[in-house]
């Protein structure tokens, strides 16, 4: 059963080929901040980042990743990984939405330009674990997003048994110039759990 307490933290990751200084996650971090009580967010990069590779980590290696992450996270606040929400842009989304369906408690997730399939490409879907997300889920996509259209996401989302959020903004993937509106739908997500 999904532990219901007001979160603790959030662990953010990026997208493939970015780091943790990503624009985006630097935005939301200090939307978060400015909650009252603030939400302590911590930043992850990848393994394949910190060893100046190019090529993302595989799943495996990025699951056991973010789990190590939570729960060095969890620890440094004196809780456990049931209390901290998950998530990041794009690939690292996916690959802490898979930490989740793969045991690591969890308190929700927070999915940025999830990737529903590659670009171009329906046929190749990275959803065959939402029927497994039994937590609270926040996605925030654009409306033009490539990896997945709005109508792409409302029939897969709607095979997650969790609660889920949607909200859509303006742009592509990127969803450029918009990373206020994507930290103020975080942070008002954040305040309803």
């Amino acid at each position: 059963m999904p532990d219901t307490r007001t979160p603790r933290g959030l662990i953010l990751t990026p997208g493939a080929g970015a780091s943790r200084d990503h624009h985006t996650l630097v935005a939301v971090e200090r939307r978060l901040a400015e909650l009252d009580p603030p939400l302590p967010t911590e930043r992850v990069d990848f393994p394949y980042r910190t060893a100046g590779k190019r090529m993302p980590d595989r799943a495996p290696v990025a699951v056991a990743h973010v789990r190590t992450a939570a729960e060095r996270f969890a620890a440094k606040l004196g809780t456990t990984t049931d209390a901290l929400l998950l998530g990041g842009r794009s690939y690292g989304g996916r690959m802490c939405s898979m930490a989740v369906t793969e045991g690591l408690p969890a308190a929700g997730l927070v999915l940025l330009s999830y990737p529903l399939h590659p670009p171009g490409k329906p046929d190749r879907l990275r959803v065959e674990h939402f029927p497994q997300i039994d937590v609270p889920v926040l996605f925030v996509s654009g409306h033009r997003d490539p990896f997945g259209s709005p109508d792409e996401l409302a029939e897969h989302t709607a095979a997650i048994p969790g609660p889920v959020t949607t909200v859509l903004l303006p742009g592509a993937h990127d969803v450029r110039g918009k990373d206020d509106d994507v930290a103020a739908a975080v942070a008002d997500w954040v305040r309803t759990l």
